[in-house]
């Protein structure tokens, strides 16, 4: 049985259910759970048994960070100057074209480089949305990215049935017909989905958004993912021509129009949400509807400032997502919860969010999001998913002193020290163990600029 021993963490935040806070706090894993949780003194290795044990002074160490959205194929177009300065309809507009001639090889490579990022960074479970499946892509390019390095992954099949043509807003040539999305997307859950504790893939039904998915593949979506019990999740209330758009088609406000399809439940998060208005909060809350909050997407885009002091108010349940890094350029989720919190603050209410509750946000409040009680925190029973973070380096002098928490959120965010997902050390150092990374990363330029020569 493979045991390993964290140690002498300046402080453990379990995120537990009384939120502790431990100083020199210590973590015993066995076989991907962690076992036991305390203080350096209480929690040792078992008689007559070895461990590989880590020190950590001079770190905090956290829940691994959950990403509740993304578009990692996005990653080609990161920084594409004619996109740099549209708002979200226009950015797509000038995408969309590129990602037509996406490659399975793009796709996967584009996956395995997003996936380095986020574990560098301290995330270790996200979800990836994509909804592009022209020249061969698959969803099972981005599963064996995550295979590969190690991540715990919810992928979730995307799809787009209404084109321009219909009235949407994404070239009909990237659109699919209902049935054929239906019926990959029963495959891929009879093929892939994992419901047991500890899973480190799991399957998600993810129409794209209003704009491009008809009434009926939504309803049908949603009946499906029931049917086999996975969650669910769509893009909505992004922007005021969202809602603008979805008062001229369907004559409602985004969350009417998502309680009418079927899409209000505990099974369903919806990303962004900067507009949904004061109804739309109490539906959520009501519901149990889950909300993955991207700061820097938003600001990116000019889409605004979702209300998240609000939804935490009503006690809607609210991860955070780094979205695409089309939209964001990078997949720093710490730096997301920075934004966070500071973005909250924007309207003068220098208390609307604290640091701690920004942080429970970025791993209880996102293992909610997307269904799952066997993350997001450190206790005893629950995957063994960490992520430690420097504190006596130049960026954190002081501030470690006084709350190496908050520092966390307050001072400049950093890269993790230590990853580990499921009990493997995936980073140590800040330095992967599983993967060499300039090839991948040299092949990613490649096909970055072979992707924009070939429209």
């Amino acid at each position: 049985m493979a045991l390993t021993l964290l140690r002498h963490a300046d402080v453990l935040v379990t995120m537990d259910a009384a939120r502790r806070e431990i100083p020199d706090g210590a973590v015993l894993i066995r076989d991907g759970l962690i076992e036991a949780v305390g203080t350096t003194q209480d929690v040792v290795v078992p008689a007559g048994e070895t461990a590989l044990i880590l020190d950590l002074r001079g770190r905090v160490l956290l829940p691994g960070l959950v990403n509740t959205h993304h578009h990692m194929f996005q990653c080609l177009t990161r920084a594409l100057p004619r996109a740099q300065d549209a708002e979200r309809f226009g950015w797509l507009n000038e995408l969309y074209p590129l990602w037509a001639g996406l490659t399975p090889e793009m796709l996967r490579v584009s996956s395995l480089v997003a996936m380095a990022e986020l574990l560098l960074l301290g995330t270790t479970t996200s979800s990836d949305h994509l909804y592009l499946f022209a020249n061969g892509c698959r969803l099972e390019d981005s599963i064996e990215a995550a295979a590969q390095i190690g991540l715990r992954f919810h992928a979730a099949r995307g799809s787009m049935s209404v084109g321009r043509s219909g009235g949407g807003v994404p070239p009909d040539a990237l659109v699919e017909q209902p049935e054929a999305i239906l019926r990959d997307t029963r495959r891929l859950i009879e093929r892939w989905h994992d419901p047991a504790h500890g899973a480190l893939l799991r399957i998600v039904v993810a129409p794209c958004s209003p704009f491009s998915v008809s009434q009926d593949l939504m309803r049908e979506s949603a009946a499906l993912a029931r049917a086999y019990g996975v969650g669910m999740r769509t893009h909505l209330a992004e922007s005021d021509l969202d809602v603008a758009y979805s008062r001229e088609r369907f004559g409602m406000t985004p969350s009417e129009y998502a309680q009418r399809v079927d899409w209000t439940a505990s099974d369903v998060w919806h990303a962004h949400c900067v507009k949904l208005d004061a109804e739309g909060i109490g539906l959520f809350a009501a519901t149990g509807t889950g909300v993955a909050h991207c700061p820097w997407s938003n600001m990116r885009l000019a889409s605004g400032i979702a209300p998240v002091a609000a939804m935490h108010a009503a006690g809607v349940t609210v991860g955070l997502g780094v979205d695409g890094s089309a939209s964001n350029d990078g997949a720093h989720l710490l730096g997301e919860a920075r934004q966070a919190l500071l973005l909250a603050r924007v309207d003068g209410n220098a208390a609307s969010l604290t640091a701690r509750r920004v942080l429970e946000m970025a791993t209880l409040g996102g293992a909610r999001v997307l269904g799952r009680d066997d993350i997001g925190a450190i206790a005893p029973g629950l995957c063994a998913d960490l992520a430690a973070f420097r504190m006596d380096g130049l960026a954190h002098a002081g501030a470690s002193v006084h709350d190496p928490v908050a520092s966390l959120l307050f001072s400049a965010p950093a890269g993790a020290e230590l990853c580990i997902v499921a009990g493997r050390v995936l980073v140590s150092d800040g330095q992967f163990q599983v993967l060499e990374l300039p090839p991948p990363v040299g092949q990613h330029t490649r096909l970055a600029r072979q992707l924009v020569q070939r429209h």
